[in-house]
């Protein structure tokens, strides 16, 4: 079977699945955030007062965190009224708080082999570390509150070989909009992106995290990555008593396993790649899109606010300053990576140059606060999703890219290969 299979299998109960079958499947984690969990608590209320377990769930407030307004406020509210009710200890209060596609993994709640659903659509986010992670809708994440139980129809799967060196400034995030502007928007609805292949050894855990984050966007269930060293090595960091537990743990497909298609991309001679508006399918080379002036550059969010990424944008922008009628926003994803990048200095960096820093919040990435763009702006962003408004006002642009090119670009004032700069 292919992994998504192997997963569900076991969670299901039956001993073989295949594509289009139905099934009821035990959850792993369950998670909402102050969007999603509000109207999936209220739908629960209509058929029960008891969470099932409340070990098995997390409420991450982060889309406005730090509140913005009495409305979000209120929303935050009912999520710490519930959680104190219930017994769920992992409501992750502001100073705690991160945005959840980063906070949980590096909590050391994610494993191989786990069924993860969250309500919200970047779930996919925790395929990178070889677990079945899905976005669910509010009211069956109110059906696993009452449960602990997921329906799925068994997804097929498109295996992504991925081969070839990577070039300089090229990582997950150009590999991830050059394979979903080969796939577009829906080219793999409602299937797996399972990731294999020679490069996946170059790979860091984060910029795994940041494919399989945006397996979403090319319309996949799910993205999922084999465990291997690099998954170990990360998972080792966080939660040394799972991998004691679990010594050679593995994943393997295997030759008989049965894929919808198969894609080859040799990545040795992509650049840096940059999806135009509107969509994350509209990708090119960054040097076709060199002459793109920026009113802001925003770098964060669950697909590149990590340590990881910080370091390399504040390699590329040290010593420099933001080009004069260019805004830089930068938002470390949690309070963690937020203090390791303070004491790396890389936080002393971006505000030297003319930055901004913000306290780790999804902000700006679905254009709810902390950096939203007015009528007419231009944008470009490390986040997932360019769509109409999404960032801001419905006649914005914007624009995606690695943080080595949003820093690149902060510098110029248009979009720019990391190697103009550095």
């Amino acid at each position: 079977m292919t992994l998504s299979e192997q997963i569900l299998s076991a969670r299901s109960g039956q001993e073989r699945l295949r594509p289009g079958q139905f099934i009821l499947v035990d959850v792993d984690l369950g998670f909402a955030n102050d969007l999603t969990a509000p109207p999936a608590i209220k739908e629960f209320r209509k058929y029960g007062s008891q969470v099932f377990d409340p070990g098995r769930v997390a409420l991450v407030p982060d889309h406005f965190t730090p509140c913005k307004d009495i409305e979000s406020a209120e929303l935050v509210k009912l999520m710490r009224n519930f959680a104190h009710e219930q017994g769920i200890e992992r409501f992750y209060e502001i100073g705690r708080v991160g945005v959840e596609h980063v906070l949980l993994p590096d909590a050391g709640l994610i494993t191989p082999g786990m069924v993860v659903i969250g309500a919200d659509s970047h779930t996919c986010t925790h395929g990178a570390l070889g677990a079945f992670a899905t976005g669910v809708g509010s009211t069956d994440f109110a059906f696993f509150l009452l449960t602990g139980k997921a329906w799925f129809r068994v997804p097929e799967s498109i295996r992504v070989l991925l081969s070839g060196r990577l070039q300089s400034w090229v990582g997950g995030k150009d590999i991830v909009l050059y394979l979903i502007s080969r796939l577009g928007v829906d080219g793999a609805r409602y299937q797996t992106l399972e990731f294999a292949g020679e490069t996946l050894a170059q790979l860091s855990m984060d910029d795994r995290f940041t494919i399989c984050n945006m397996a979403i966007e090319a319309g996949a269930k799910n993205g999922i990555i084999p465990p291997d060293n690099v998954t170990m090595e990360y998972l080792y960091q966080v939660n040394p008593d799972w991998v004691n537990r679990h010594p050679g743990f593995a994943l393997d497909p295997g030759k008989k396993a049965v894929y919808s298609r198969e894609m080859k991309l040799d990545v040795s001679k992509l650049e840096p790649y940059v999806a135009a508006p509107d969509l994350p399918s509209n990708g090119h080379p960054v040097s076709e899109l060199k002459e793109v002036k920026l009113d802001q550059v925003v770098i964060g969010s669950c697909t590149n606010g990590r340590l990881s990424d910080l370091k390399t944008a504040a390699s590329v922008i040290k010593g420099r300053k933001v080009s004069s009628g260019t805004r830089l926003i930068v938002i470390p994803a949690t309070q963690d990576v937020f203090r390791q990048a303070m004491a790396a200095g890389y936080l002393d960096t971006f505000v030297e140059s003319g930055a901004v820093v913000t306290t780790p919040t999804c902000g700006p990435c679905l254009g709810g606060h902390t950096g939203v763009l007015a009528e007419g702006e231009v944008g470009l962003s490390t986040t997932n999703r360019n769509f109409v408004g999404r960032m801001g006002h419905p006649k914005s642009r914007l624009y995606l890219s690695s943080p080595a090119v949003a820093a690149a670009s902060a510098v110029t004032g248009r979009i720019t290969h990391p190697s103009e700069v550095v």
